[in-house]
């Protein structure tokens, strides 16, 4: 069979082609900008890259096209396929009809921790002497790639709320059909597609709404708006996990114990910082216990779990300061980020970040973006002539010291002038941020 992907540099659509070649599918795939480390990824799985979507690259004899959700009408190649009547499906709907309706799927759901939780669940499973299947947002550090077929029956995928593609609106995971679902958190995001958080949790009742009676969910007791969802309808078993409320099922207390039940209790030991990396494996270590991981293995294997990439990953140490890579974007996620990166701190803690999400240049989160900030000592953010909102206004009521440059570059010369040994720089986006890691490293270095 042979398919070809467009928008095959995003990191689902990569795991798609990556799990197509395993099935020994020929793969091509066109995207925007095609560049390492993804194109050089894909490349030494055999897959021929596009850049660009030149309508007259369009391969001959394609069984199936598969349209990333990042494509939109005008697209040259995908008015060509409407013209000439060429089978064409979404990622995630191909994903379950080749891959996903034979295997024990163990499905991370939320707004926030999704890649984290996933990779830790694959990991439990693989630490156990298992070859799991697993298509993740991320590249754990355990593993060298973000998706595999694996032979056993269980895979593990993180089961993204943003949609599917342009003619099918439904959210990615509504096509999964778990047998083991985690229900990690739920806020308002994705503002460019989601009305309101009534929207978002209108899709969640719809993943709930395809499950067995024999499925499970692991929910977190702590969210009040996923008790709201299960409250729509739920056939399913349920078990919960909490940091807050010691009559859950599974309850993790502020010393990293978790207790099930009145007599058992078990250390949960993270390399990784804050309760919300706790409260991740916590719920992961629930869901590979369905699957027939015991407790205590999956508590080991938490003890070998390096992390994820961009996910408070340190990428560099120069001089005494200490450079970080995190993927925060949301309020939620940068608060609770800054506040476990503060209790490791010695120095300053200074964060820079880098409005780049639809939901932020949007100014949904505007007013909680300010507060988000408290732990730092300074935050710098850059000017986007995008922004539909005003970042002096917020800078001028956060508690802490908010600084706005006009580029990247500016940053950059700020805390070459201004970082000391002991301070701790966090760069927090959910893309490449004008490759400004390396040429901070760089500068300091130089």
């Amino acid at each position: 069979m042979k398919i070809y992907i467009l928008g095959i540099c995003g990191t689902f659509m990569a795991g798609i082609a990556q799990i197509a070649r395993e099935l020994d599918y020929e793969v091509e795939g066109s995207d925007a900008n095609v560049y390492p480390p993804m194109s050089t990824q894909l490349e030494r799985s055999g897959i021929v890259l596009h850049d660009g979507y030149d309508a007259n690259s369009l391969p001959d004899g394609c069984d199936v096209f598969i349209i990333g959700n990042s494509i939109t009408r005008g697209n040259p190649q995908f008015e060509a396929i409407l013209e000439q009547g060429l089978r064409y499906t979404s990622g995630p709907q191909w994903l379950y009809e080749e891959v996903l309706q034979k295997r024990w799927v163990l499905a991370v759901a939320g707004t926030h921790g999704k890649t984290t939780a996933s990779s830790m669940l694959a990991w439990m499973l693989d630490y156990a002497g298992l070859d799991p299947g697993y298509l993740i947002g991320g590249i754990s550090q355990n593993f060298t790639q973000s998706a595999k077929l694996g032979s056993d029956p269980f895979f593990v995928i993180e089961a993204d709320e943003y949609d599917s593609a342009l003619f099918d609106k439904r959210s990615k995971f509504v096509h999964y059909h778990p047998r083991t679902l985690i229900l990690n958190n739920l806020e308002f995001d994705h503002a460019d597609i989601f009305e309101d958080l009534a929207a978002i949790k209108r899709q969640f009742h719809h993943l709930v709404r395809t499950l067995p009676a024999s499925a499970l969910i692991v929910v977190n007791d702590d969210d009040a708006a996923l008790q709201e969802v299960l409250q729509m309808g739920c056939w399913s078993e349920r078990i919960s996990f909490s940091g807050s409320n010691s009559q859950a099922d599974f309850f993790l207390d502020s010393g990293n114990s978790l207790h099930h039940g009145d007599a058992q209790s078990y250390r949960l030991e993270l390399s990784q910082q804050g309760q919300f990396n706790a409260l991740n494996a916590c719920a992961a270590i629930i869901a590979a216990r369905h699957a027939g991981i015991a407790i205590e293995t999956s508590l080991e294997a938490m003890q070998e779990f390096i992390g994820v990439k961009r996910r408070q990953e340190v990428i560099a140490e120069i001089n005494g300061v200490r450079i970080i890579d995190d993927f925060a974007h949301h309020p939620t996620a940068i608060a609770l980020t800054l506040n476990a990166l503060k209790a490791t701190t010695f120095g300053r803690l200074i964060a820079v970040l880098d409005i780049r999400s639809n939901t932020m240049k949007m100014g949904v989160h505007g007013e909680q973006l300010g507060q988000s900030f408290a732990a730092a000592d300074r935050v710098l953010l850059c000017e986007k002539p995008d922004l539909k909102w005003d970042l002096a206004i917020m800078a001028e009521s956060a508690p802490t010291i908010v600084e706005i440059k006009t580029d990247s570059q500016q940053i950059i010369e700020d805390l070459l002038h201004n970082c000391q040994p002991g301070d701790q720089i966090v760069i927090m986006s959910n893309g490449g941020f004008d490759n400004i890691h390396q040429r901070l490293i760089q500068a300091l270095k130089n």
